[in-house]
């Protein structure tokens, strides 16, 4: 099935079985660009032009290229892939040569079927980058600063390093990602050369489709428990906590600043919602909008936004240079963003968390936690070992 992103299927249409999970099982890691959202999964193939690296803004260089490839009466271009933390780092954005639109995985009823067991089941070695004990002292760093009044909040990151006996499955782990979490965003995209970036996030970063806007910040977390009534108590802790209120807060006040100047009749709701992945409950807020000039790209509105609070904390530079000081490792795409947009500016993107690169027979998996001036070391490293659980579950290793 074909869909364009403008035309999504009528809610009274029936969908075809398999729709969704076919553009699932075509993915192949060796430069194809698979995204999967809550409106619509697509698969790109190939390389009709690469978005170019230089000093201009990305905004800039992507609709240059896709204006140039547009033809009358031709499908609309489309540029899919990721755009890296760091400002002025070079983005893995490309014009695939084919592309195929389906509907949301999570309206496919084959999405339920089971996945055959990893080859690579308990062959992993795996190596924490820093310790949890480096973590914490760098956590507590950070806290000690904040309540000196430096700064308010950093996402403060760490790394596990995984390398097996032969080159990973990344097809079968990214259905193992898609089939657990089918309702978020799954991706998998090149992120240099022979690297892949692979993950399943729970948060969009900014879609505009025609003159709508939305955004999803997540911030304050809790690990899911497998014992119903433990979970539900979680939860309600989530929404009752003062630390991640407060932590949510800086963010969606990061986001509705940051989208004032391009939107109209931003409606943001005064309290967050829940929302709940396998492995973890978030604070939830969705701020929505209309776009004021039509001009404004999906991705002028996420370079505006990003990086917000939730991945980098406030104010951005102050905490910029905390993250560089504390973090022995590049983030490269974790915590970018990863997406599509067409020549008509409309266009997802996605907050590139809960994630991996693979190269080889090795990955490296990141998760971070936001730092507040009442958080705790402990507290901090359980958040991020919590967020790990979503791909190691995926390839069937332990920490």
């Amino acid at each position: 099935m074909s869909l364009s992103p403008h035309t999504p299927l009528p809610a009274a249409a029936p969908v075809e079985p398999g729709a969704a999970t076919a553009l699932l099982e075509a993915y192949r890691p060796s430069g194809d660009r698979f995204l999967a959202t809550p409106r619509r999964t697509l698969l790109g193939r190939g390389t009709t032009a690469a978005i170019p690296h230089d000093s201009r803004p990305a905004p800039v260089r992507v609709r240059e290229v896709l204006g140039a490839l547009r033809r009358p009466g031709a499908p609309v271009p489309v540029v899919v892939g990721a755009l890296p933390f760091a400002p002025g780092a070079a983005p893995e954005l490309a014009v695939p040569r084919t592309l195929r639109w389906g509907p949301p995985l999570r309206e496919d009823p084959l999405i339920g079927l089971p996945v055959p067991p990893d080859r690579d089941r308990d062959r992993w070695t795996v190596r924490e980058v820093p310790s949890p004990e480096r973590y914490g002292e760098a956590v507590a760093a950070a806290v000690a600063r904040m309540r000196a009044g430096e700064f308010d909040k950093v996402v403060l990151a760490r790394t596990l390093e995984l390398a097996a006996e032969r080159e990973p499955d990344l097809t079968a782990m990214l259905r193992r990602l898609a089939r657990r979490d089918p309702a978020g965003y799954t991706f998998a995209v090149p992120s240099g050369p022979d690297r892949t970036l692979i993950g399943a996030s729970p948060e969009l970063l900014v879609a505009r489709e025609g003159g709508r806007v939305t955004a999803n910040p997540l911030a304050g977390s809790a690990p899911r428990s497998d014992d119903l009534a433990e979970d539900v108590r979680r939860a309600v802790a989530l929404l009752e906590s003062e630390k991640d209120l407060h932590e949510h807060a800086l963010v969606v006040a990061a986001v509705r600043e940051a989208l004032a100047p391009y939107c109209t009749a931003l409606q943001v709701p005064r309290r967050p919602a829940l929302v709940r992945t396998a492995a973890m409950w978030h604070l939830s807020t969705t701020v929505a909008g209309e776009v004021a000039d039509l001009g404004t790209t999906a991705l002028d509105l996420a370079s505006a936004l990003h990086p917000t609070p939730a991945v980098c904390g406030t104010p951005t530079e102050v905490a910029r240079a905390v993250i560089a000081e504390s973090e022995p490792f590049d983030r490269g795409a974790y915590t970018g963003m990863v997406g599509w947009q067409d020549a008509d500016g409309d266009g997802e993107w996605v907050v590139t968390i809960r994630c991996a690169e693979a190269e080889g027979r090795a990955l490296r998996l990141f998760a971070g936690a936001g730092v507040v001036a009442s958080s705790t070391p402990q507290a901090e490293t359980a958040e991020t070992a919590a967020k790990f659980r979503t791909f190691l579950h995926a390839v069937g290793a332990t920490l």
